[in-house]
């Protein structure tokens, strides 16, 4: 594909997406827009990479979910490699650690290297696991020979990235690969990098391998002040890591959030390493909707609220997770109280942010629906 022009990322995104499109160069899922692109040749893509040396010496590999990422997630569990995958957007944690059944053929590693296999066959790592990254690959929607990568605009990988040297997951020299297809090679103008961008050492395509020989410093970290406060309530793990980093005497001053308008909590907190699976409906005070679908519930009830919690500290705590109810109902000698939300998509917000809550000592329990009867 020639060389693109584009004044702006999004402009280059759009172009390939386009290109990618009119010239019938990808696989489900489609239309490629918004997408890391699934191209055409992307399992035989991915076999190139066993001809890397930098594959062939590892021991753990990180590699993004996308769907042209399939066949190097099977190639590690065929390696048995450990594989670590990022969970979708960061909501439950930072990675997964994928584990086959014991004795499991060929189908059935297939399987773990699917997107429903990661869900399927994983657990979670937490922050303060050993983990020490041995080579990451990254999806793409455009890469220049020099090392430049463009994502789709969302900028996980660059957080994720920017997380695990956080939390001593990689080191300097920790290789980045990338996959694409050849139209996805382009001239990318450096003007357009920022700190944050990951820059990739290698390019593996249908047809060749790219050593990029960037020396373009990596993030050396987060970069706070170009994280929102949005983000931060949509990502426990990072709130965890920003914690972490202020008791280290860090500046983790947010972007446009002065510390005044969003105190930092002292009393709450939200555990990275809790799989949505074990929190969404937990047992106790609080259980969803019986005989009733929790899709159509407006209330979440909050239950194992600390026996001295004051009806104040929880209302901070929504504020802090923008999670206010319309209503809310205090039942504190049950250790519980029921938030009433204007419709259930608002009920639905709620209960997602919420999850994993800490109030003081105690993990609170947070599920759709109403209230026992006791």
């Amino acid at each position: 594909m020639e060389a693109l022009a584009g004044v702006s990322k999004q402009g280059i995104r759009e172009r390939i997406w386009d290109y990618m499109e009119s010239h019938d160069l990808a696989d489900f899922p489609r239309p490629v827009h918004h997408r890391i692109p699934n191209f055409k040749g992307s399992y035989l893509a991915c076999q190139r990479i066993k001809d890397l040396e930098v594959f062939a010496g590892t021991q753990e590999v990180k590699v993004d979910p996308d769907k042209p990422l399939e066949g190097v997630r099977l190639l590690a569990l065929q390696s048995k490699k450990t594989l670590l995958v990022p969970t979708p957007r960061l909501r439950t944690g930072l990675f997964n650690k994928i584990t086959p059944p014991p004795g499991a053929t060929k189908d059935m590693l297939r399987k773990c290297a699917t997107s429903q296999g990661v869900r399927n066959f994983s657990i979670p790592v937490g922050l303060d696991s050993s983990v020490l990254v041995d080579l990451i690959v990254v999806g793409s929607v455009a890469v220049s020979e020099k090392g430049w990568r463009i994502g789709k605009g969302e900028g996980y990988a660059d957080l994720e990235y920017a997380m695990m040297v956080s939390m001593g997951a990689v080191r300097e020299g920790t290789p980045i690969v990338t996959i694409v297809h050849d139209c996805q090679v382009v001239d990318i103008p450096e003007a357009l990098l920022e700190d944050h961008d990951l820059t990739v050492d290698y390019i593996i395509t249908p047809t060749r391998v790219v050593a990029t020989g960037c020396a373009r410093p990596k993030p050396a970290g987060i970069i706070w002040s170009k994280v929102s406060y949005e983000m931060l309530t949509k990502i426990p793990v990072l709130r965890s890591l920003r914690d972490r980093e202020k008791r280290a005497g860090k500046d983790v001053t947010l972007q446009a959030d002065p510390g005044s308008q969003h105190p930092a909590p002292s009393t709450i907190r939200r555990p990275q390493d809790i799989p949505q699976s074990q929190t969404g409906y937990l047992r106790g005070s609080c259980s969803p909707l019986h005989g009733a679908d929790t899709q159509l519930a407006t209330t979440v009830c909050v239950g194992n609220l600390p026996y001295n919690a004051r009806v104040r500290e929880l209302k901070r705590a929504l504020e802090e997770l923008r999670a206010v109810p319309l209503r809310l109902t205090w039942q504190g000698p049950q250790h519980r109280a029921i938030l009433h939300y204007a419709d259930s998509a608002a009920a639905q917000q709620a209960a997602s942010c919420l999850q994993g809550l800490h109030l003081g000592a105690n993990a609170l329990r947070v599920a759709l629906g109403q209230e026992r009867d006791t």
